[in-house]
């Protein structure tokens, strides 16, 4: 089959896959994205992100929608999501700065009312048993859904959107940060119930 140049090396036609205008690809020749890096030993300043508000109809809606979907996947036999994905889950809610890391929690994660539980402030589900995001041992908990949203599109989420050029910039996203982290931190976050630290008391403001 002709590759498209309309000539070989006796101006003749096209001889394909022969053709000495065909060059060979080479990952090589494909040039690198330079991405600012993350410095180690100095601790980033991150920025907020703002989820935007919508009308109670549509909101209601869409945590339906989440909610069936998320059960669905679960099924009969209590599927869960696989263990990297979890601990990429709870990497974007828990952060890892009680852990020594550089990655404070999202600006969403809640205290519940019960001891040693947290909930998620930005999604809507409230603080009961059923979202509670960490639960100890084998207990069944919100980020083992096999589908399950973000309202912040985090990695390891069903709805995870990659990060865009902006967040990247100083302050950077919780998110950015996340993409950007190493396979061997990655692998060092627990996934059952720990303690934190610290937490934001006021919930950010919608837009």
């Amino acid at each position: 089959m002709a590759c498209g140049c309309n000539k070989n090396k006796n101006n003749g036609p096209c001889v394909g896959k022969n053709c000495p205008s065909k060059k060979e690809f080479n990952m090589s020749d494909v040039p690198e994205i330079q991405k600012p890096k993350i410095s180690e030993s100095k601790q980033p300043e991150f920025k907020d992100r703002e989820v935007k508000e919508t009308s109670n109809i549509s909101k209601k809606i869409e945590m339906a929608q989440s909610f069936i979907s998320a059960i669905a996947s679960r099924g009969a036999s209590n599927n869960k999501v696989n263990v990297p994905l979890k601990q990429l889950r709870v990497l974007s809610c828990f952060g890892n700065k009680d852990k020594g890391g550089q990655l404070p929690p999202c600006e969403f994660l809640r205290k519940s009312k019960t001891e040693g539980k947290f909930f998620c402030g930005g999604c809507g589900c409230g603080d009961k048993s059923l979202t509670w995001l960490m639960g100890e041992g084998e207990e069944y908990s919100k980020l083992d859904y096999p589908k399950l949203n973000c309202p912040l599109q985090m990695p390891g989420f069903t709805n995870y959107k990659p990060s865009g050029p902006e967040e990247a910039i100083s302050p950077i996203t919780r998110r950015y940060y996340i993409e950007n982290i190493n396979y061997s931190d990655l692998e060092q976050v627990q996934v059952s119930m720990h303690d934190l630290p610290e937490l934001p008391t006021e919930p950010p403001k919608a837009t």
